[in-house]
């Protein structure tokens, strides 16, 4: 890569990284250390087709997009050693509310990886259902029913208890 192109990447990486850790948190339900791991994953696949940027149209988009099928490729080949935990690990939250960040974290863990997914790309990214749609390879109808069925999944593990939450 020339330099000026390298140059571009890094600016690119560093202003990117965040919010690509944020999402890649919410995809992985907190584990902020396979968080990492996909951020990482992604931007070396950035990287690759970085000299053809001027194809890519929105650099920012395809990073998100790259970023959910890194995170489905690895829900589809994660070792048959490793076993999710029922218990989110005590940690200190710098700001915000801690338990209702934890209960929605462990309502978004127990979703299925696709319809956890959606739910990310619709209501965290604020992505259209065409977007989404795009980013999965699947038809807007499937976007559609999978957003219903993962919404009602939320609902029914998360009940009346978020309502304690909401500010009246």
């Amino acid at each position: 890569m020339r330099r000026s192109q390298e140059s571009a990447f890094r600016e690119f990486a560093a202003a990117r990284m965040g919010h690509l850790f944020r999402s890649a948190c919410l995809l992985t339900s907190g584990d902020t250390y396979l968080a990492e791991d996909l951020v990482q994953e992604t931007l070396g696949r950035m990287y690759v087709v970085w000299g053809r940027s001027s194809k890519l149209g929105n650099p920012a988009a395809y990073a998100q997009t790259v970023l959910v099928r890194v995170f489905l490729a690895h829900q589809r080949r994660r070792s048959a050693g490793e076993r999710p935990s029922d218990e989110i690990p005590e940690v200190t939250a710098a700001q915000g509310d801690a338990s209702l960040r934890l209960m929605l974290l462990d309502a978004l863990r127990k979703l299925p990886a696709k319809d956890r997914a959606v739910v990310v790309l619709r209501y965290w990214e604020d992505r259209s259902v065409t977007e989404t749609a795009d980013v999965l390879n699947v038809s807007s109808a499937a976007v559609r029913t999978r957003s219903t069925r993962a919404l009602a999944r939320l609902r029914v593990q998360l009940g009346d208890s978020i309502g304690e939450f909401v500010a009246h």
